[in-house]
């Protein structure tokens, strides 16, 4: 039986994605450059990889959060500062929040029976600002950011922070649920929790990494944690 729920944050419950156009826009045009299509997705594509980088400690967070510019304006052959664009674009990204379809709704249902903590690889100052702006925290009994628990996700030292500041925590009765099978799901695999990927685009599984179950929709996990 469930008990306590881990949520990760960006593109589980907040659509970083559109949050994530919006501070890019911003910043390419205050930098006086085109925020084509083109250069946004280019930049998501980037920006990924070198999380998934820091995921597998071949980079620290500081060289993510600004190699991510310097890759993407030497590709496009721009020149512009990337510690420049950084700090914008990390101003603008704390500044406001977009909620995914049903994801209000489900937390409120969830939260009634349920411990709700959110997990999230994010930027601690750009989280904070999307939180309380949002105001999402209402939902959760606690809040981990991996900048302050010392480790990141999938590293079971991450989790295991976060198990030692939950009562009565015990892995039986909890389950992990992410779009991110590189940090959340295998996250949960680390350390031996059920895991469940939100997978709305139907993307293809990664070898090596295991779901438990996967939902396309966030009004389908209710009637799921019941059955666990």
């Amino acid at each position: 039986m469930i008990r306590t729920i881990l949520f990760d944050l960006d593109d589980t419950l907040l659509d970083f994605k559109a949050s994530e156009r919006d501070a890019l826009r911003y910043t390419l045009a205050s930098l006086g450059l085109e925020p084509t299509d083109e250069i946004l997705a280019r930049y998501s594509v980037i920006n990924q990889k070198q999380w998934e980088l820091l995921e597998k400690k071949l980079l620290t967070r500081d060289e993510v959060l600004v190699r991510r510019f310097l890759l993407l304006f030497e590709e496009y052959g721009i020149i512009a500062d990337a510690c420049q664009a950084q700090e914008m674009y990390h101003h603008r990204l704390s500044q406001g929040h977009y909620y995914l379809p049903g994801a209000e709704e489900v937390l409120e249902q969830l939260q009634k029976e349920y411990d709700l903590y959110v997990v999230s690889n994010g930027t601690a100052a750009v989280q904070d600002g999307r939180i309380k702006s949002s105001k999402i925290d209402r939902y959760f009994k606690d809040i981990f950011i991996s900048e302050r628990m010392g480790a990141d996700k999938p590293d079971p030292a991450f989790f295991e922070a976060c198990f030692a500041r939950i009562p009565h925590f015990k892995k039986e009765e909890a389950v992990i649920i992410g779009d991110s099978l590189t940090s959340d799901i295998r996250g949960g695999n680390n350390v031996g929790i059920t895991t469940c990927w939100f997978n709305p685009g139907g993307l293809p599984g990664r070898e090596g990494i295991r779901p438990d179950h996967t939902v396309t929709a966030l009004e389908e996990i209710p009637a799921l944690i019941k059955t666990l």
